[in-house]
């Protein structure tokens, strides 16, 4: 859904995501004790607006919340309550091997997750060189996918969707693919689509890394948005800011 303010990329409104967890072969008095499936908010009243070539980083324990909120965001997952509204191209990297097909090659796979990302043929056509090169898998490209190593799957899939020119980029962990020299290569690369004023969202574990490029920091925990601002919010919840 596109939003009239021009000056904002995303909006949520009073989100909320409930899993309902479906415990395998219950026994009647389990049934009867329980009385139905377990339900689970993984999301609950999430308010969060950012505006256009803000750099905002989604910190918080295991199971917060910070994932579901950018699959909501992505489109990969929809909420059960509340309204997300964006505006532009949004691009994630949340699982780099969705999209891919394994009896594919890896130029075929280029093309198929190209596509599913709003690429037209004619645009991969253009970038196919820069992807292999970028990815590092030269000598496999036109090897199937299911001779890939882990590895190489999610430097093609991080490489792809950092080619498809998104307005929104969406980062779980994504920065950290690779060994060093790709993290390097994949770090300069997010700073120049920042320069070209996207707008980013990540979530990492590791401080250091979303310090580098967010500016913004936003506390998830048990489902909620406990605290939004600056580095100061980093320090206020035992975060160790070194920049």
């Amino acid at each position: 859904m596109k939003n009239q303010n021009n000056s904002i990329a995303i909006r949520l409104t009073n989100v909320s995501k409930k899993y309902t967890i479906h415990h395998e072969k219950p026994t009647l008095v389990e049934r009867i004790a329980r009385g139905r499936d377990e339900e689970f908010w993984a999301l609950k009243d999430v308010n969060l607006t950012i505006r256009k070539g803000e750099r905002v980083g989604i910190i918080g324990p295991n199971g917060s919340g910070k994932t579901t909120l950018l699959k909501i965001i992505a489109g990969i997952t929809t909420p059960t309550s509340g309204t997300v509204e964006t505006r532009g191209k949004v691009v994630s990297l949340i699982d780099l091997e969705a999209g891919f097909h394994p009896d594919l090659t890896g130029e075929q796979n280029i093309y198929l997750n190209g596509m599913l990302l709003g690429m037209k043929k004619e645009e991969i056509d253009g970038k196919l060189k820069k992807i292999i090169a970028f990815a590092d898998i030269d000598t496999f490209i036109d090897a199937p996918l299911f001779t890939y190593s882990s590895g190489m799957k999610l430097r093609l899939g991080f490489t792809v969707a950092i080619h498809a020119d998104p307005d929104i980029l969406v980062l779980d962990e994504g920065i950290s693919v690779g060994d060093k020299s790709f993290q390097e290569k994949s770090t300069f690369t997010i700073h120049r689509l920042i320069k070209k004023g996207i707008t980013l969202l990540m979530v990492s574990h590791q401080i250091e890394t979303i310090e580098q490029v967010c500016r913004r920091y936003i506390i998830f925990d048990k489902n909620r948005i406990v605290a939004d601002g600056s580095q100061k919010v980093l320090n206020q919840f035992g975060y160790k800011a070194k920049i």
